[in-house]
Order: structure tokens, then sequence, then C-alpha cells
């Protein structure tokens, strides 16, 4: 390993990646994800809310290594970030940018997704879906 990585692994492990993302709320904050989805969840459909949770309850664990979290809070900083390359509002491919990089960070960090990860975003997209359905098809695809 060089210098340069070993001094970038150091500074990495004394971020406290919790107190960062309390101090950016104008870049990312709980409550203006919980008010994208709920403006949004519908619209976006099941697999990006399923995976939109995914990440969030991801940056939430606390066995999840840092660099996964940045990448984490990365991705839900693009998905409440108001200008974004498309804007939301636009019917239909408003929300595919954001989709692609909600996708891009799980697919990036997903041997951090545990079942009690899955289970806490089930729940929560079950409140706004409702329904008999069985989302383990949406977990086949992480795969």
């Amino acid at each position: 390993m060089t210098n340069e990585r070993k001094d970038y692994e150091k500074e990495l492990s004394k971020l406290d990646l919790e107190s960062s993302m309390q101090g950016t709320e104008n870049h990312y904050s709980d409550r203006k994800f919980w008010d994208k989805v709920k403006k949004y969840g519908k619209q976006a459909g099941k697999q990006t809310l399923y995976y939109s949770l995914l990440l969030y309850y991801t940056a939430k664990s606390s066995t999840v290594p840092k660099s996964s979290k940045m990448i984490v809070i990365g991705a839900l900083s693009y998905l409440i970030f108001p200008a974004d390359l498309i804007p939301d509002f636009i019917p239909v491919v408003g929300l595919v940018d954001d989709a692609s990089v909600i996708a891009a960070a799980v697919v990036k960090i997903v041997q951090h997704i545990d079942e009690d990860i899955k289970q806490k975003a089930k729940k929560k997209l079950y409140k706004y879906f409702g329904g008999d359905e069985n989302y383990e098809e949406i977990d086949k695809q992480l795969l």
C-alpha cells in the first residue's frame, strides 16, 4: 500500500460520518429524505423506493464501513437535491436520473445490506404501497 493510500485510510478512519451528516443540512438531512419519499415515492416506483430505503437504513447501520456510508450519503444527497440533472416534477423521466444514482449506489454497497436492513426497508415500503405483495422479487435483483 502506498503512503498516500495509508494517509487516506488514516484520515478516513477518523471521520465521524454521523456528525458530518448532521452538519450538512443544505445537502442531506433525514427530514429532506423523508419529505422526498413522501412526495415522490409512489411516482418513483417500488424498486427505486425500496433501494432508497435500503440505502437509508444502510447509512444508519453501525456495521457498515465509513467508505460505504459515504457512497450512500452521496446518492441520497443527489436524491434530495432539488436541482438535479432532470427535474423531478417532469412526468415519467423526472426521476430517471435519481433512480440511476440510487441503483448504482446499491450495487456498490450491496455486500453491506443484511437481512435486518432489508426488513426495515420492506416494512416502510409496505407502509407506502400496502397490499399483500411479497417484495422478495425485488430482493432477487440485488444478487
